[in-house]
């Protein structure tokens, strides 16, 4: 039998610093498939997902797309799809 007394308080967070939030959501054409790849306001990616999931539909309830992805600010994040890729693809800037 313990010798405590209730329950124990809960431990304190580590303190590790958050990741920064997605801000856009691209769905674009990957080898035939497509999937849809989040990034923070900087373009680094954080996430890459079927973009058939139900997840997406979600995110973009009420959101229009631009067909922005072929701008200069993109060569870097979107540099393994090629021109006919981007210029398909919906770029989507989520509410944080």
């Amino acid at each position: 039998m313990s010798m405590g007394y209730g329950i124990e308080s809960q431990h304190k967070p580590a303190g590790a610093p958050h990741r920064k939030p997605a801000r856009y959501l691209v769905v674009i054409d990957n080898a035939g498939a497509m999937v849809a790849r989040l990034f923070t306001e900087t373009r680094e990616e954080v996430g890459e997902f079927d973009a058939g999931s139900e997840e997406v539909a979600l995110m973009t309830r009420g959101l229009k797309p631009r067909q922005d992805a072929n701008g200069s600010e993109w060569d870097q994040a979107l540099e393994a799809h090629n021109a006919a890729e981007r210029a398909g693809a919906d770029v989507y800037t989520l509410d944080v």
